[in-house]
């Protein structure tokens, strides 16, 4: 039996006022449910089934939702606390923003491009809008899951979800290291790399242009601070959409090119990055710099693409992989892009030596990709 890989499609909805004014009564319902099961089960209870026989019945007749959203609703609170216990939080309430389908209560037709989903007070068919990437992945498939979003733009979305069927891992001597960075993204131990000077170049224009704006905000109006916080809202939401467009481009090259030439892929884990670079002193400048690129997300994007693909991905500790010669594992002298190494006369792009580092470390993949030390 073929192993599977959730994905989700985000498609928009063409909404009518009329729509959309039941969509939003749905999600404010939905939102308080969730909030009162929360507020009215053990802080530490987080088995659906345990939390359904206790709440169940008190969720239908308080707030009015069919049996499938109020299981919906449940199921919700649980996975909220699964996830906020992972990250040692308590979930403290719920805003009216999603919400929760399986397929008694939402399916896809494709003959026409459209969604029905259950709302409070009515079964509602929707019209999708979507482009040829969304009708691609949609073609043919019968989703069971997904879940009903408004975005901060007020615009009303679906995102679908899709088992896609996996490659089997390919099993392999051949890696391809991968290093992360500031200066150029992401560099390989083959040469090729994406450069951050674009990037760069883009989000200081945000960061100027988010200076420009708080400080009108501070001096205008009621109405001139209402503008400037949406267009501080609009800024976030563009700068997240860039990142989001190069992580996914540059993650997907990769795969490629591992597809292509029969390798595993090797990144350094950043896991808490933030962290350990934020205790050391920066300036501000170079702390938004090093805060602001989402590496996690492009791991990530990375994760589930070579699943997709049957690559092996292979996290790698970053510990000295930009201050150790990947020829002689002897720490060498990085200056800037430019690495030397005093012991054996290696000269290279700094980057490039981390990815070869990356490579080397990599080798053992009948260990699971254990780690040799660096000496």
């Amino acid at each position: 039996m073929l192993e599977s890989q959730p994905i989700t499609v985000a498609c928009k909805l063409q909404v009518a006022n009329t729509l959309a004014k039941e969509i939003d009564e749905t999600m404010m319902v939905f939102a308080c449910a969730c909030d009162w099961v929360n507020q009215n089960t053990p802080e530490k209870m987080t088995n659906k089934t345990a939390m359904q026989s206790l709440v169940y019945q008190d969720v239908r007749v308080n707030f009015g939702l069919s049996s499938n959203l109020a299981i919906q609703a449940i199921r919700r609170v649980c996975a909220n606390r699964k996830t906020a216990k992972q990250k040692g939080k308590k979930v403290k309430e719920f805003k009216p923003t999603s919400i929760s389908y399986d397929a008694r209560i939402f399916s896809f037709r494709e003959s026409d491009w459209t969604v029905s989903v259950k709302l409070l007070n009515s079964r509602q068919r929707i019209k999708l809008l979507i482009g040829n990437y969304q009708i691609g992945l949609l073609k043919s498939k019968n989703p069971t899951s997904a879940t009903l979003v408004k975005r901060k733009s007020g615009n009303y979305y679906i995102h679908i979800t899709l088992d896609e069927p996996t490659q089997p891992e390919a099993k392999t001597d051949k890696v391809l290291g991968v290093d992360l960075g500031r200066t150029d993204i992401a560099t390989t131990s083959e040469g090729e790399s994406w450069s951050g000077k674009q990037i760069t170049a883009k989000r200081n224009h945000y960061a100027k242009l988010r200076t420009t704006i708080q400080k009108k905000a501070s001096k205008g109006t009621r109405s001139s601070r209402r503008r400037c916080r949406q267009l501080l809202a609009r800024l976030s939401g563009k700068e997240r959409r860039f990142q989001k467009h190069i992580n996914h481009e540059i993650s997907r090259q990769l795969v490629n090119n591992a597809v292509t030439n029969k390798q595993a892929i090797a990144i350094e884990d950043l896991t808490g990055i933030r962290e350990r670079t934020n205790r050391k002193p920066r300036s501000k400048k170079d702390k938004r710099l090093g805060n602001n690129w989402a590496f996690y997300q492009l791991r990530q994007f990375l994760t589930y693409k070579c699943i997709l693909a049957g690559v092996k991905l292979i996290l790698v500790n970053p510990a000295y992989t930009s201050l150790s010669c990947h020829k002689c594992l002897v720490i060498g002298d990085r200056k800037g892009k430019g690495f030397s190494c005093n012991n054996c006369g290696n000269k290279c792009d700094a980057d490039y030596n981390g990815a070869q580092k990356c490579d080397s470390f990599s080798l053992n993949l009948e260990t699971g990709g254990r780690l040799a030390s660096v000496k």
